[in-house]
């Protein structure tokens, strides 16, 4: 698999988001084991790729709740899931 590391990165994410149940930062840090601010700036970079997620609020507090993909942009989501095990076979987890 021929990806950059950021790239493939910002993909595991939203496919993390995709199949996580109630996907937060400290779910995807768990998942992942990547530090809190790493998992923070893939977040933001999602769009840049055209990636579209948003917020659900679920809480009191402003950053209870979690993360859904309202669109995934340029990318076949069938696609990226028969590749996610490549993923993060590719990235080390």
């Amino acid at each position: 698999m021929k990806l950059s590391p950021v790239f493939a990165r910002r993909l595991y994410i939203a496919l993390l988001i995709q199949h996580s149940e109630r996907p937060n930062v400290p779910k995807l840090i768990e998942l992942t084991g990547w530090p809190r601010r790493t998992i923070q700036d893939v977040l933001k970079a999602l769009p840049a790729i055209g990636i579209n997620l948003s917020f659900i609020q679920d809480g009191r507090r402003h950053n209870d709740g979690y993360y859904s993909v309202k669109d995934w942009g340029p990318f076949d989501v069938n696609v990226l899931n028969k590749w996610q095990s490549d993923i993060a076979q590719y990235l080390g987890l």
